[in-house]
């Protein structure tokens, strides 16, 4: 007689990638977009170029792009645009329920 299969266990390594998969933002759909275009927070794109407006993470970058897309201009990084002193959403005054308690006292 033959025994019945006995379903396979779930490690601790499958959960945990599972878990992270779908808590982590992987840029994808329309918050994505937002994020990697930087027109909600700034997102990823910090610096933006003065010339042809494209957006990079950091100076070095922005520096690499410059040389190689405007290597007649003199780069300036005063002439850079912070993207995440610009669009920085501006703080609530008041607090939010869920995350301090009821505000009945």
């Amino acid at each position: 007689m033959t025994g019945k299969a006995k379903p396979k266990k779930h490690t601790a390594k499958e959960i945990q990638a599972k878990i992270d998969a779908a808590l982590t933002n992987r840029g994808g759909g329309k918050d994505g977009i937002a994020d990697r275009t930087g027109k909600v927070k700034g997102g990823h794109a910090k610096f933006e170029c003065p010339h042809c407006k494209i957006t990079a993470p950091d100076l070095k970058t922005m520096q690499i792009h410059h040389e190689s897309k405007h290597p007649k201009i003199a780069y300036d990084e005063s002439k850079l645009v912070n993207l995440h002193a610009v669009l920085a959403p501006v703080a609530e005054s008041k607090p939010k329920p869920g995350i301090r308690g009821s505000l009945k006292k």
